[in-house]
């Protein structure tokens, strides 16, 4: 009797821990979100260096003189505070791990600071 009791202490023992292994998940796991959640922040900070660049262009192109219009020039700055916005949003993003909204922002960014460098680029006639 006193065998059988200590068996079935042990087997409920078992169970529980079996049971408790199971459900625990890799031991991993923070690590692989810290590494990610990095990455994220990596590929806004990249972004971020993109907009200064075309903030760069253009200003060079308006000191210049030699932006095509100032309906262009107007056109140019709606695409780069734009594009400091949606940098914003994807740091938030890449705050909460957010990897898709993250690479859809970075995308939105990468085409605004494109329009803008272009038409910075566009020569008076």
């Amino acid at each position: 009797m006193i065998l059988s009791k200590i068996l079935y202490r042990g087997i409920i023992l078992i169970a529980l821990l079996g049971a408790s292994s199971i459900q625990a998940g890799p031991i991993d796991s923070p690590g692989h979100a810290r590494q990610d959640k990095a990455k994220l922040v990596q590929l806004v900070h990249k972004a971020n260096h993109e907009v200064d660049h075309a903030w760069e262009v253009y200003h060079r192109a308006a000191l210049g003189g030699t932006v095509a219009s100032p309906a262009l020039q107007a056109e140019i700055e709606q695409h780069l505070h734009e594009a400091r916005t949606l940098v914003t949003q994807a740091q938030e993003a890449a705050d909460r791990g957010d990897k898709r909204q993250v690479e859809a922002l970075i995308k939105q960014v990468r085409l605004h600071t494109a329009q803008a460098i272009k038409g910075s680029k566009e020569q008076k006639k």
